[in-house]
């Protein structure tokens, strides 16, 4: 057992390194791109909804609208439905670079929505507090909301990290690289079995590694 172990990470431990790091790449640079969109857009959703200071019913209904018909999108579907506008974008279609935009525009939606509910869990009495004090609007948002939803919205993404990790794996149809690639290359086209366990076994412990980190982090935010 240890013998043909050995051979198989002799003849296959490059790639899955490889592999993993392009992985991580794609996960890391479009979860930064997302975050920085989905926070914006869950802020946006919260001042514009009814009974907000900023209450604009056209832009809020907009937002919504937007974000429930992207989510509603299988990511593999997504994928190759914008393959032109990933090609007028990027320039290309294939690799860790092709598949950045569709990876964004799908992640961006869904952390949106989970960090609008992690900012509305907030307490509004704390909220109306610094209102009465006469504290503008960004500082509060900043400050307090923020602030106060740091729990839920490490929890949330490491939830939204998680997804991404699947989306990377399904973007392996497309040569997007990354385990994903690997595992339908060579594991299915190719019939290598040990490379799809592998490779299963890793997103496994990649999926298992940042929930863990999530929870924890988020369970330190709340004790301080």
């Amino acid at each position: 057992m240890f013998t043909r172990l050995g051979n198989f990470f002799e003849q296959w431990g490059e790639s899955i390194w490889i592999a993993t790091l392009e992985t991580f790449q794609m996960v890391g640079i479009a979860l930064v791109i997302s975050v920085v969109i989905g926070l914006f857009l869950s802020v946006l959703l919260l001042l514009t909804r009814p009974g907000q200071r900023l209450a604009n019913p056209i832009i809020y209904q907009i937002l919504n609208i937007v974000i429930n018909i992207i989510r509603s999108i299988p990511f593999i579907i997504l994928l190759f439905l914008i393959l032109p506008f990933t090609k007028f974008i990027v320039g290309t279609t294939i690799g860790v670079k092709g598949v950045l935009v569709p990876l964004v525009i799908y992640t961006a939606p869904f952390i949106a929505r989970l960090m609008e509910t992690a900012l509305l869990e907030v307490n509004r009495g704390v909220i109306e507090a610094y209102e009465a004090m006469g504290i503008k609007t960004p500082a509060i948002i900043w400050h307090v909301i923020l602030r106060e939803a740091r729990p839920s919205i490490v929890l949330s993404l490491a939830i939204a990290a998680v997804g991404l990790i699947g989306a990377t794996a399904m973007a392996g149809l497309v040569g997007a690289g990354g385990l994903g690639d690997l595992a339908y290359r060579y594991g299915f086209l190719r019939y290598e079995a040990d490379v799809m366990y592998i490779t299963v076994i890793i997103l496994v412990i990649l999926v298992q590694g940042l929930q863990s980190i999530g929870n924890r982090l988020a369970a330190k935010l709340k004790k301080d």
